[in-house]
């Protein structure tokens, strides 16, 4: 029997158009599953059914993201009617999180949602705040053992960064995803513009020791590791562009690694997301040096779920269709919110 599900997606961060991708995408894919699906963007309100079908026939993301201004703009005049927009109590059976950054990926929604009494995808209102900010994150990630490369938090100097870190380093705001506001610093000289580039972004910004090596991935459905995959962009770093627009890089699922190395990797990632208590489908992403050694980087509590996103590709490297990964995303909110005593669908693959 279907469920009543309402998808949110848009809100109003950076991610703004890469959550409209993805929630067009499941909403999608949930009906084609035989459920009674609504669309809602808590910035607007409900997306009709022309607005669903432009967006799931037109291209939404684009090279870069939506400008600061516009976001803030759009943030001012959502303002008054966001909280309204949310599904409440017996309005659905499920929410599934469509939304990426902000407010939608930062716990606000989430205590909103528990409020309400409404189950919901991802992670709790904490394991989400936890997530979001990566300083917390990696002390978190170094309590459990989990290795994550030396980092400090602005204001910082050049002097101590190279005293401390040394050149070159990570600089991006410290709650955001997508590589968003993200820089290579190589020397002392681009250090400043960097970190003031990270703070159009957030008010707070890490700037992060440079870990040479392979990219890789990791999803978590449930409390199971999906196979491990290896991103190789056009560019440096898997940056914005490089993630959202086709042919920008190189995914392969699964990664050509030793089995081995796989177990070790998706050992790490389990480590890192029950380090912050995350729960549902999450993304751990690393770097694995010459040496073999696995340096997490972060922890995303709403993946993205777009055609060129990663879970996705690693559900299908594991005999999941992208409509059923959405339906037990689903599932494991509602075995969530049925407690300890439900049936435990995360544990399949």
């Amino acid at each position: 029997m279907g469920l009543k599900i309402a998808v949110l997606m848009g809100g109003t961060s950076s991610e703004r158009d890469v959550s409209l991708a993805s929630g067009i995408r499941v909403a999608e894919a949930l009906r084609t599953r035989g459920h009674d699906v609504r669309a809602v963007d808590p910035a607007r309100g409900p997306i009709s059914s022309d607005e669903q079908r432009a967006l799931a026939s037109g291209k939404v993301v684009h090279a870069a993201p939506p400008s600061q201004e516009a976001l803030r703009r759009m943030a001012r005049e959502a303002l008054p009617s966001f909280a309204s927009n949310l599904p409440r109590q017996g309005d659905v059976d499920v929410v599934f999180l469509g939304l990426h950054g902000g407010s939608g990926e930062d716990g606000t929604i989430q205590a909103l949602l528990d409020l309400a009494g409404v189950p919901y995808t991802g992670s709790g209102h904490l394991a989400s705040a936890l997530a979001m900010d990566k300083d917390l994150s990696k002390h978190l990630f170094r309590r459990a053992n989990v290795t994550t490369a030396d980092w400090l938090m602005a204001p910082v100097g050049a002097d101590q960064v190279t005293a401390t870190l040394g050149f070159p380093v990570i600089v991006k705001p410290s709650k955001q995803g997508s590589t968003v506001g993200l820089s290579i610093v190589r020397n002392a000289s681009e250090l400043h513009g960097a970190i003031d580039e990270a703070f159009n972004f957030d008010d707070e910004v890490m700037v992060e020791a440079f870990i040479a090596g392979r990219e890789l991935t990791v999803g978590i459905l449930g409390d199971v590791a999906l196979p491990v995959g290896e991103i190789i962009p056009k560019h440096e770093i898997y940056d914005y562009e490089c993630k959202y627009t086709a042919g920008m890089a190189d995914e392969r699922f699964p990664a050509e690694l030793t089995p081995q190395q796989a177990a070790r990797a998706q050992g790490e990632a389990l480590r890192a997301f029950r380090s912050l208590k995350l729960r549902g489908c999450a993304r751990i992403d690393f770097r694995m040096t010459n040496d073999g050694t696995f340096y997490c980087l972060e922890a995303n509590t709403l993946p993205g779920m777009t055609q060129t996103s990663l879970i996705p590709q690693a559900a299908a490297a594991a005999g999941i269709s992208f409509p059923e990964l959405c339906d037990r995303i689903v599932q494991l909110a509602l075995d969530e919110r049925d407690g300890p005593a439900a049936s435990g669908a995360g544990a399949r693959v």
